[in-house]
């Protein structure tokens, strides 16, 4: 078991072996992608991840329970020219003309999700204009990370890395390689939703598309155990898990 530091958290790394060859000529099913909308939107709080995920499940009712679909957290920078992310929930993020909206769904529901293009949705007060979208196909990487991971053993690494292994050997994803990083407190109407940063490294192409399209954990919809690329577990340092 080897820790990790960078200024105010500790990452553990539980499961680590040696890296294993990858099949080259794995092609990747295109039936689940990232769908990316240009949007409009001055600000949101911090934990804005309730209200986005209720708007947007009252545009678009099927989000709630359809199959491989789920709601990205609008992304914006730890840190840059000085400033520094807040860490109070209800603090502002003030988003930029290049901050996008993302959905991941299956492609049979594209049809359905262009329905939201030119429509302006009410997010935490603020108005969320979303504009037009382009389709991203899911990328073999081998290492990917999740900003959030509901479990009801966020609290405890230990106990939250042994839950996630579980789920990834029932996946028959491999659990070589995992780093459980910051512990994070949503808030909903139905009391705090417990959850952390995960990256799982080593993956193999299969296994990276299934961990993408399956996701880990409940709360899709509310932003929760969605998996994007990364560019390695090397840079570990620089990840602000």
């Amino acid at each position: 078991m080897t820790s990790t530091e960078w200024p105010g958290h500790v990452v553990t790394v539980t499961y680590w072996q040696e890296d294993a060859q990858h099949d080259n000529e794995y092609v990747a099913p295109e039936d689940v992608v990232d769908v990316s909308y240009r949007m409009r939107c001055r600000e949101l709080p911090v934990d804005h991840v309730h209200a986005l995920s209720s708007a947007l499940r009252d545009a678009l009712p099927w989000l709630r329970t359809a199959a491989n679909a789920g709601v990205h957290p609008i992304y914006v920078a730890e840190s840059g020219n000085g400033w520094q992310r807040p860490q109070d929930p209800d603090a502002a993020l003030h988003l930029s003309r290049r901050t996008r909206l993302k959905l991941r769904l299956p492609t049979q529901r594209l049809p359905a999700a262009r329905e939201l293009v030119g429509r302006t949705l009410q997010v935490a007060g603020q108005d969320l204009s979303i504009g037009e979208l382009t389709i991203k196909p899911l990328t073999t990487c081998a290492t990917l990370f999740s900003r959030y991971v509901a479990s009801n053993h966020a609290h405890d690494e230990v106990r939250f890395l042994a839950e996630v292994s579980a789920h990834l050997h029932d996946l028959e994803v491999s659990t070589k390689r995992l780093v459980a990083g910051r512990l994070h407190s949503l808030r909903s109407p139905d009391g705090p939703v417990n959850a952390r940063s995960l990256m799982v490294a080593n993956l193999s192409p299969a296994q990276s598309i299934r961990l993408q399209e399956q996701g880990l954990g409940p709360g899709r919809s509310f932003c929760c155990g969605l998996f994007v690329p990364h560019r390695g577990i090397d840079s570990v340092g620089d990840a602000r898990l």
